[in-house]
């Protein structure tokens, strides 16, 4: 028996949780899991099920079509989901290869349920590891000249294979703001967090020289606005005076693989919602 997963997104107000409820149980849905939020600040409601069809006869498009009305009286943007139908993922990376091979290794164990459609690079580094891992290798080098060729190129094997989420695994390129706006929602990165932050060259001498003790990662989405998109996973890990910028940098690409990781899975699972600049995660 498949699980489906419905999620909803609405002004809050009386009523939303007995509506959906009354709705799935009058069509002998049974639910498994169920989380909400009101946000107090901007009034808005969230809400993630997951629930079983147990009358065979009934499918999942036709509690689709009688949903409609449901949403459309309380003005919900909502959707339903197969979880037998996995997201399309493609993974993006430039020279550093700690979060691709993360990902790689959770997906091929299982751990992600996620299908990767291909891997895309400005470098040819990691040609092997996707030939390893009978995956489809795309190299497209960016400069200054062509990147606009590139990113149309990129968009479309995007649509080509279409693809539901782009990871960029450490891919060190910013996206054009057309480029953001186009996969806004469905795009991920990661990049180190420290406190205090550090930005440009050498992030983890210029910590290391500050004696930073606090060091860490943020998965975002893409936005226009370089690493200030909503934030869907954190975590930080306390480092001292004996620790050296190798020894800072060794930590710091854990971490961000693990946050990375959480952060796909996260999205495949359908556990994030967006809340304006910010995000609901349901873990």
């Amino acid at each position: 028996m498949s699980d489906y997963i419905l999620t909803i997104t609405c002004d809050d107000r009386t009523g939303i949780v007995s509506a959906v409820s009354t709705f799935l149980s009058e069509r002998s849905c049974f639910v498994k899991e169920a989380a909400q939020y009101g946000d107090p600040d901007t009034n808005r409601f969230f809400l993630r099920l997951v629930f079983t069809i147990q009358d065979q006869a009934l499918s999942l498009r036709q509690i689709e079509k009688d949903f409609d009305p449901v949403g459309q009286n309380y003005r919900m943007t909502w959707n339903f989901y197969d979880t037998d139908e996995k997201p399309r993922v493609m993974l993006m990376v430039s020279r550093f290869g700690h979060c691709l091979n993360d990902l790689l290794y959770r997906w091929r164990q299982g751990f992600l349920p996620i299908e990767i459609t291909s891997i895309v690079s400005n470098h040819r580094d990691f040609e092997e590891i996707a030939s390893w891992h009978k995956l489809p290798y795309y190299y497209l080098p960016v400069t200054k000249e062509n990147k606009p060729q590139q990113e149309k190129a990129l968009f479309s094997l995007i649509e080509t294979q279409e693809v539901d989420l782009v990871v960029l695994a450490r891919y060190m390129q910013v996206l054009s703001d057309e480029l953001c706006q186009k996969l806004k929602g469905r795009a991920i990165n990661i990049h180190h967090s420290f406190l205090p932050s550090f930005k440009g060259a050498k992030p983890y001498h210029q910590a290391h020289a500050r004696g930073v003790k606090l060091i860490g990662a943020t998965a975002h989405f893409v936005t226009s606005d370089l690493d200030e998109g909503p934030i869907i996973d954190q975590d930080v890990e306390r480092v001292d005076h004996s620790f050296s910028p190798d020894d800072m940098i060794a930590q710091g690409r854990d971490i961000e693989s693990r946050v990375l990781a959480r952060a796909v899975k996260y999205f495949a699972e359908k556990r994030i919602l967006l809340n304006g600049t910010k995000t609901v995660v349901f873990k």
